[in-house]
C-alpha cells in the first residue's frame, strides 16, 4: 500500500512500544466503520501489545451495532460521563483518531483532544485530512473504509524492517509492537471487527470498493472470519419498527424530482411515532438509487436545531460536491453527508423540502 511508508510504521511501532495508556477515538454518531476500526485497534493494543487502552466516543453507538464492541475493552461515552471521558483523554500518552479527518468530527471531544499533549495518530479514508494536528497520519481516499486502512497498517506492523513478511509467518501475521516478528496469527476477533467495519461502510460491497477491498475480505475469510455471522448481525437483527418505518418512508415520504434525484425527510414527529432508535434508518438513503432514472438520493433526518443529511449517488454524479456546496459537509464521490441548519440555512424545519429541491435543481443543471 503506497500510503503506508516503512519509516512511519517503524515510528508507530516505537510509539506503541513506549506508550502505557493509549486512547482510541472515533467520530460522533459512530457508524459500523468507526466502531469496527476502533474495536480492532483496541483489541490489538490490549491483547497483542499489552497496553492499558480505552475507547472514547462523544455519544452512544446505535443499538444494532453494539455487538461490535468487545466486552474486554473499557468504553467512555462523553454524553454519559463527561468527566470520566475527559479524564481518560488527559491521562493518555498516545491518541488514535479513526474514521474522521479532523478533531472537530468528534464534536464534544474536540477541545479535550486538541488540548492533550499526547502523541497523536490519524487513521482515516476521507478527503482533506488535518495532518498538521497529528504526529503520524495514515490517510487516503482510495481505500474503502477506515477498517481497511487499519487492516493494511496492522499487516505492516507484523512485517520485518525491510517490508518483508516474517519468515514462517502466515499472510495475516502480526508481531507484538516493537518486538521481533513472531508470526503470531491475527486473532479472529480483530479480523471480525475489521470485516464488519468495511462491510458496513461499503454497504456490503455496493460502493467505494477497490481491488484491495476484495483482497482484504478474501484474506480475512481464508483466516477463519465468519462473514455469514457478520451479515446476520448487521442486516437481520433489526426491530419491527424499523421495517415499518422503511415502508412508510418509501411509500409516503419519497419524492422523485424530474432532474433524476430523490429525497426523503424524516421529521422528529415521524421518529417519535415509530419510536425510532439511533442507527435504525441506516441504508434508507440507498433505496431510491434502485430506480433506474434516479442518480442522486438524499435522506434528511431531523435533529436538535438541524437536519443530518446523507447523500448517495451513481457514478458520474458527485454526492461529495453536493454535500460540500449546499450542506456544510463532504465525504466520498458517491457517498457523502452534511448538515442543514434550522435558522441558518432555512427558517424552520418545514422549509427543508424547498431547500433540497432548489439545491438539487441548481446542482444538476
Amino acid at each position: 500500500m503506497d500510503f503506508i511508508r516503512n519509516e512511519d510504521i517503524r515510528l508507530l511501532q516505537q510509539w506503541i512500544r513506549e506508550c502505557k495508556h493509549p486512547v482510541v477515538v472515533g467520530h460522533t454518531h459512530p457508524d459500523g466503520d468507526a466502531l469496527g476500526a476502533t474495536a480492532a485497534l483496541c483489541l490489538y493494543l490490549k491483547n497483542l501489545a499489552g497496553k492499558d487502552v480505552a475507547c472514547a466516543f462523544s455519544d452512544n453507538p446505535p443499538e444494532n451495532l453494539l455487538f461490535i464492541l468487545p466486552e474486554e475493552i473499557p468504553y467512555c461515552f462523553h454524553n454519559r460521563d463527561a468527566a470520566a471521558t475527559e479524564r481518560r483523554i488527559r491521562e493518555a500518552d498516545l491518541v488514535f483518531l479513526l474514521d474522521c479527518n479532523a478533531f472537530h468530527r468528534t464534536e464534544s471531544l474536540e477541545e479535550p483532544l486538541k488540548a492533550s499533549p499526547a502523541r497523536k495518530v490519524l487513521i482515516d479514508h476521507h478527503l482533506n485530512p488535518d495532518r498538521d494536528s497529528f504526529g503520524l497520519s495514515f490517510s487516503t481516499p482510495h481505500i474503502s473504509s477506515a477498517s481497511e486502512v487499519l487492516y493494511w497498517i496492522l499487516k505492516a506492523l507484523g512485517q520485518g524492517p525491510e517490508g518483508e513478511a516474517p519468515k514462517g509467518a502466515s499472510a495475516f501475521s502480526l508481531a507484538t509492537a516493537g518486538a521481533s516478528p513472531s508470526g503470531q496469527a491475527l486473532p479472529n476477533d480483530i479480523g471480525s471487527a475489521l470485516l464488519t467495519g468495511m462491510t458496513t461502510d461499503t454497504n456490503n460491497f455496493a460502493n467505494s470498493v477497490f481491488p484491495s477491498t476484495f483482497r482484504m475480505a478474501s484474506e480475512l475469510m481464508a483466516a477463519g472470519v465468519d462473514r455469514d455471522a457478520i451479515l446476520q448481525q448487521i442486516y437481520n437483527c433489526y426491530r419491527e419498527n424499523r421495517v415499518r418505518l422503511m415502508g412508510y418512508m418509501q411509500s409516503e415520504r419519497m419524492v422523485l424530482l424530474p432532474e433524476g434525484a430523490a429525497y426523503m425527510v424524516l421529521t422528529r414527529e415521524i421518529q417519535q411515532r415509530y419510536d425510532m432508535h439511533e442507527g435504525e434508518t441506516e441504508g434508507l438513503v440507498n433505496v431510491p438509487l434502485t430506480i433506474g432514472k434516479v442518480r442522486l438520493s438524499l435522506f434528511l433526518k431531523e435533529d436538535k436545531g438541524h437536519f443530518r443529511v446523507s447523500i448517495r449517488s451513481k457514478k458520474g454524479t458527485s454526492a461529495q460536491q453536493l454535500a460540500m456546496q449546499y450542506f456544510h459537509g463532504g465525504g466520498h464521490e458517491n457517498a457523502a453527508g452534511g448538515k442543514l441548519f434550522i435558522g441558518e440555512d432555512i427558517p424552520c424545519a418545514d422549509d427543508a423540502p424547498a431547500y433540497i429541491e432548489k439545491a438539487v435543481k441548481a446542482f444538476l443543471a
